[in-house]
């Protein structure tokens, strides 16, 4: 395999991993939770969501978790953004960075965000607008790339659209999203080789979902044709609230443990997300996951 020497890890834990959570997890805990995958190494991770509170509750507290983490020298802290509002929102939270998010099924966006996608990407061009000016980097996702759990298979070049009008507006990155976790091998050379007709390969990232086990499989996939820009969610929490089945974001350590098999340089230190999982796990109350963490289990009595 030509593989990159070093790869890109955005965490995603705290905000895609907690957003779907049956359990509300205190404010405090998150904040111990971003503050333990600092230590680990990470050099971004997406901390919480500045989005309407009725329709994720479990992100209320978006600027209390900002307000308390303590932010380590080299990371960048991260937040999902919808339009304007959460822009504001973000900013007086002090975020590093902000991201949003569009889709390349039209039924997705529109049960998603009440929005066609040719209507969330004007909104989008105000919210990158605006943090352009404020000198605020913009990350783009673009959902349902691989499938959509209502219109099932989207045509590459949907999602190379959607994607080159998300850099052509100012995102510095888009993150091709397996929304539903329902990508293979075989599609993801098909699905990125389209997409970079409009993007710079080094401006794409992937991020995966495990829900049907192929996850790592479609990284080496990735690895292959020169993407150097990985999702991942420490313990391998969470998934979409607004998509049917799309438990599993592919694990940190099950993406760094094969990473690190391979050579790849990452910068962040597996047995201390390992730690930041089993804290979580405490939190949540059930067992995440991680292969990993499960092969590292001490059997109980």
């Amino acid at each position: 395999m030509n593989v990159p020497r070093r790869v890109a890890l955005v965490e995603v834990g705290p905000r895609d991993g907690l957003q779907n959570e049956a359990v509300v997890v205190a404010t405090a805990d998150k904040i111990a939770f971003v503050d333990k995958l600092s230590a680990a190494g990470h050099r971004t991770i997406e901390v919480s969501a500045f989005v309407r509170p009725d329709r994720v509750p479990r992100m209320a507290d978006a600027a209390d978790v900002f307000a308390g983490i303590a932010r380590r020298p080299g990371t960048r802290y991260t937040a999902l953004v919808p339009n304007l509002a959460g822009l504001t929102r973000a900013i007086e939270a002090k975020v590093d960075e902000i991201a949003i998010f569009a889709a390349a099924s039209e039924t997705f966006s529109k049960r998603n965000i009440n929005q066609s996608i040719a209507e969330s990407l004007e909104t989008y061009r105000g919210v990158t607008q605006r943090a352009k000016e404020l000198g605020l980097p913009v990350r783009a996702y673009v959902s349902t790339a691989f499938g959509c759990p209502f219109e099932g298979r989207i045509a590459p070049d949907a999602v190379a659209d959607v994607s080159g009008a998300l850099i052509e507006m100012g995102a510095y990155q888009v993150a091709v999203s397996d929304t539903i976790g329902i990508a293979h091998p075989g599609q993801v050379p098909t699905v990125v080789t389209a997409v970079t007709k409009r993007v710079p390969l080094d401006r794409i990232a992937l991020h995966f979902h495990d829900t049907r086990g192929t996850a790592l499989a479609n990284v080496l996939a990735a690895l292959d044709i020169g993407v150097a820009t990985f999702d991942a969610s420490a313990g391998g929490l969470g998934g979409c609230p607004f998509a049917p089945g799309a438990t599993g974001n592919l694990a940190t350590e099950d993406l760094l443990y094969m990473l690190d098999g391979l050579g790849i340089e990452t910068g962040v230190d597996l047995d201390a997300v390992l730690a930041a999982s089993r804290f979580m796990e405490s939190k949540v109350g059930h067992r995440l996951a991680s292969r990993y963490a499960a092969a590292k289990r001490v059997p109980g009595p």
